[in-house]
């Protein structure tokens, strides 16, 4: 069997030499697969779908524990080593099954850190035939950061990725990495720390101030990125009895982040690995995450946290997408693409929202892109049997991977979803989530569903003008208006649509033919 040639030891490889997804054909459906070799974890992850909001084609993840052991020994942890290997063997053999050709391999602090890192590449080399990435601080700081970029694009703040051997920085605004800055306070080097808890304040206190003064005020949303974190978030979800457990866009405040922490140290281990299916490898770091994030929250006073389940292996795929693909909205992108890919009809979703805008005449930016998703989004799950569609609308919507949604715009999306194919929503499984919105909210949602009821029955193609809505807010009056070729289409179900549209809007309804 014939082995790769060794590279040379001196890196000067690196994948990122012009944008991958820059052709269309690449720009509208791409798999995309990398490789996060990371001191606690090795991952696989291939990105499939619209390029600027991805689908997670395929994602799996061994617990190696390459930097376990690391700071007192100098060098990976040798069953972490064998663990990682076989990992990527393993990965490796499942891209090429999936015709993948190209796939980005990245290491991050261990393999950096480690005297013996390179070698541990070369061997991966020599055995895979994949080439690995070693990132320095600086780099792995602003992949973090443009993986929460990648979900929110207008997102502002300070980025913290926490891995096993160490924690990056990174300030974003304007849709741009700022200033970035990385240290050594990942949870395996504090674990070997000795001292225990008072050497480890003290570490993280005079870290965290140095890093304070080379980053200057970040008081505005901190975006938490990494496994510790998302671990965190999950037991504070737990402990809380949260409804969504989704864990992208998920906030928290000191307070709840400081009672979470003692109910850690309160609640039965073994508890918490049944109940959330967490691994004894991961628990056993989460304390020493608990304390950077005390201190971090000390030094920083951020507004608000916010956990991002996008992080370093977004934020290379990110790397490689145009300038044109960044600006674009996830949450439209994908929609978009669900349609073209799903939808009985595609591009009704178009006419949809024509029909439904006028409803909405005061409605924000904001509210109007969610209205504009649900638009697109109206048909795709049509396949469904007609007695279970609503509920899998809400679940879809509220559950699904999509970037650039807060959770309660979840919600509102899935509750208008919902009402696209039932007026009525009491009794229904999902009546926890509701309280994510507001009575006003809700009724927004409910207007838009039952609109988009009404609206679907008028198009059976996307090119034809048959049906526009008048709303006279101060009347409280709503009115129908069709083409004379679309007369015929005002059945007893449109009536009883319109007349449900009207009933949630509390208007008096009408239809007429249009004169034009």
């Amino acid at each position: 069997m014939n082995t790769p040639s060794r590279p040379p030891r001196k890196q000067t490889w690196n994948p990122f030499k012009r944008p991958k997804l820059s052709r269309f054909t690449e720009r509208r459906l791409s798999k995309v697969a990398v490789i996060d070799v990371g001191s606690n974890s090795v991952r696989l992850v291939i990105f499939d779908g619209a390029a600027r909001s991805p689908a997670y084609f395929y994602n799996e993840k061994i617990l190696c524990g390459l930097g376990e052991g690391l700071a007192t020994r100098g060098t990976l942890n040798p069953e972490g080593r064998e663990r990682a290997l076989n990992a990527i063997l393993r990965f490796k053999s499942l891209t090429k099954t999936m015709g993948i050709k190209h796939v980005i391999a990245a290491a991050t602090a261990a393999v950096r850190s480690a005297t013996d890192g390179v070698d541990f590449c070369h061997d991966v080399y020599k055995k895979t035939g994949q080439k690995i990435w070693i990132i320095d601080g600086l780099q792995e700081a602003r992949f973090a950061a443009q993986g929460v970029l990648l979900g929110w694009p207008g997102a502002y703040g300070l980025v913290c990725d926490l891995g096993g051997s160490s924690m990056e920085l990174a300030e974003i605004g304007g849709g741009d990495v700022l200033k970035t800055v990385t240290s050594n306070l990942g949870p395996l080097k504090l674990k070997d720390l000795e001292g225990g808890k008072t050497a480890r304040d003290d570490l993280i206190n005079k870290t965290l101030t140095s890093l304070a003064k080379e980053l200057g005020p970040q008081n505005n949303r901190l975006f938490l990125v990494g496994g510790s974190w998302r671990a965190l978030a999950r037991i504070d979800m737990y402990r809380r009895d949260y409804p969504l457990n989704v864990l992208h866009e998920y906030r928290m405040t000191e307070t709840s982040v400081l009672e979470t922490l003692d109910f850690l140290r309160t609640t039965d281990e073994a508890k918490l690995q049944s109940d959330l299916g967490m691994s004894t490898a991961r628990l056993s770091l989460l304390p020493y995450a608990g304390e950077v994030l005390t201190h971090l929250l000390t030094v920083f006073a951020p507004v608000d946290i916010a956990i991002s389940s996008y992080g370093l292996r977004e934020g290379m795929l990110y790397e490689q997408m145009t300038d044109d693909i960044r600006r674009r909205d996830p949450l439209i992108e994908a929609a978009k693409f669900a349609e073209k890919k799903d939808a009985r009809v595609p591009g009704v979703g178009k006419s949809l929202l024509k029909f439904v805008s006028p409803l909405f005449p005061d409605a924000s930016e904001d509210t109007m892109r969610i209205i504009a998703a649900a638009c697109y989004l109206h048909d795709v799950s049509w396949r469904t049997h007609p007695d279970y569609r609503a509920q899998i609308c809400f679940d879809n919507a509220t559950r699904a991977n999509l970037g650039g949604l807060t959770h309660s715009e979840r919600v509102f999306l899935g509750l208008a979803l919902m009402h696209r194919y039932s007026n009525k929503r009491s009794g229904k499984a999902f009546e926890t989530l509701l309280q994510l919105l507001d009575p006003e909210r809700m009724t927004q949602a409910e207007v838009l569903g039952k609109a988009m009821r009404l609206g679907a029955m008028m198009w059976v193609s996307d090119d034809q003008d048959r049906a526009h809505l008048e709303w006279d807010p101060n009347n409280k009056s709503l009115t129908l208006v069709l083409s004379e070729a679309a007369g015929s289409l005002y059945g007893e179900v449109a009536q009883g649509r319109l007349a449900s549209l009207s009933s949630a809007m509390q208007a008096e309804a009408s239809c007429r033919l249009s004169t034009c």
